[in-house]
């Protein structure tokens, strides 16, 4: 096997592990590893190719890895945050500031109360915003 074909095989290999570990780590290695192979081309000095690699390295982990996350943080979002926010609701269930439960639109939603009281069920709510899943009413 050639040494350019066994690090391609390396950049494969960190894509994968990067697929099962989205944490943006691994892609760098793989970004790496490919640039490594381009230059195991023209050198085949072990010293030269693992400089390179730990320079590509650094380079992405320092440059690439915080656009990636930055732009991987703006995809989480639900899609809930303003849609039931102002809105009113019925408590199903009481809640209190560690459970309960409330019922907009038909839907089931674990709701707290912000100020700790403890809200009645069949009463009338406002939610004021939300938390993952849970909906904070008042």
């Amino acid at each position: 096997m050639v040494l350019w074909e066994f690090i391609v095989i390396c950049g494969i290999v960190f894509i994968i592990l990067e697929l099962f570990v989205p944490s943006m780590f691994f892609l760098n290695f793989a970004l790496a590893a490919f640039v490594t192979s381009v230059a195991s081309l023209y050198t085949t000095k072990l010293l030269s190719l693992v400089l390179v690699f730990f320079i590509f390295s650094f380079l992405s982990f320092a440059f690439l890895r915080p656009l990636l996350l930055k732009r991987k943080s703006k995809d989480i979002e639900t899609g809930i945050n303003d849609k039931y926010i102002g809105k009113k609701a019925k408590v199903i269930e009481d809640v209190s500031s560690e459970n309960g439960a409330i019922s907009i639109y038909d839907e089931r939603w674990n709701a707290r109360c912000e100020d700790g009281r403890v809200i009645p069920a069949g009463t009338e709510v406002e939610i004021v915003k939300n938390d993952s899943l849970i909906m904070f009413v008042k």
